[in-house]
């Protein structure tokens, strides 16, 4: 960065180093932050870093001109609703709702919220319509891990959410985002499932409702952790084969006892200890990994 002094005050610029190295996308989150703050105010500064990043990458212009475009619609058309809402009478708090709804992610506005009503409703329906709650209750146990996972890989990337480009761009972007939208995804489906559990026909010795929370707690860490790799539909369609692959395939297919049988997976000390060690180490996985966040799917 360059300085500048003009009556005893001193400001600084972004130098054409510091351009080159924001536009190529190793830069520390620190630095990023401060370079896009100045350019907000700095013309020159901005018309610097604005040549780098095309210079660096040439797609960058059509896309950047057609982000700015959704995005001025999308305010537009919120600037809109807002204005139709308090015509009509609508409370703020709706308004607030429906963004912190559009905050919390792409995974809260589409098709899994739905397949999660789905699954429960569909799993009530057959232990009291058909009457096989002593195989239901087993069943939702195998598949409730998989369904967070449906909903973190929606969370994150350019192929689910139409403001990644923008919302990657940010310091609240990378890790900060994706770990606040799997939580959201983790505030919805954990007691949906979890009661849907409980209200099935209990039956003597038979699997605890909530014995899928911590298998599901480290298989969404370990789709965190691979996705710092491969990024995040990947890392959470990884997963999730591999445990349809493991516990899921057999106990839908093979018999009526199978799912009976893949609760050996959840039930006990040794089951629960080992799902635990693993959550601590992807969890520890993806803190080292972090960083990686911050220019993964931004292309």
């Amino acid at each position: 960065m360059t300085t500048t002094g003009g009556g005893g005050a001193h400001r600084w610029h972004v130098s054409e180093e510091l351009a080159g190295r924001y536009a190529a996308g190793p830069l520390p989150e620190t630095d990023a932050w401060s370079v896009e703050k100045h350019t907000e105010a700095c013309g020159d500064c901005a018309v610097l870093v604005s040549s780098a990043v095309r210079a660096v990458r040439p797609g960058a212009g059509p896309v950047l001109d057609g982000v700015r475009a959704r995005l001025l619609a999308a305010v537009a058309a919120e600037g809109a609703a807002a204005r139709d809402g308090a015509a009509a009478g609508v409370p703020r708090p709706a308004v607030r709702t429906g963004r912190l709804l559009w905050a919390a992610g792409p995974a809260l506005r589409g098709a899994w919220l739905s397949a999660l009503v789905l699954v429960t409703v569909g799993a009530l329906a057959l232990a009291y319509g058909a009457g096989a709650g002593e195989t239901v209750r087993p069943l939702l146990l195998v598949v409730a891990p998989v369904l967070p996972l449906a909903g973190v890989a929606l969370s994150y990337g350019r192929h689910s959410d139409p403001m990644h480009e923008i919302t990657a761009a940010t310091p609240s972007g990378g890790l900060r985002l994706l770990l606040t939208r799997t939580v959201a995804v983790l505030a919805v489906s954990v007691p949906v499932l979890t009661l849907a559990g409980a209200a099935l026909p209990g039956s003597t010795g038979g699997p605890g409702a909530a014995l899928w929370l911590l298998p599901g707690l480290a298989m969404t860490l370990a789709a965190l952790a691979l996705g710092s790799y491969v990024g995040c539909r990947a890392g959470a369609g990884a997963v999730a084969v591999v445990w349809a692959a493991v516990a899921v395939g057999p106990a839908v297919t093979a018999s009526p006892l199978a799912p009976a049988e893949a609760v050996r997976y959840f039930t006990g000390p040794g089951a629960q200890g080992c799902w635990a060690a693993g959550a601590l180490v992807c969890a520890v996985l993806l803190a080292l990994r972090r960083r990686s966040f911050d220019h993964l799917e931004t292309a």
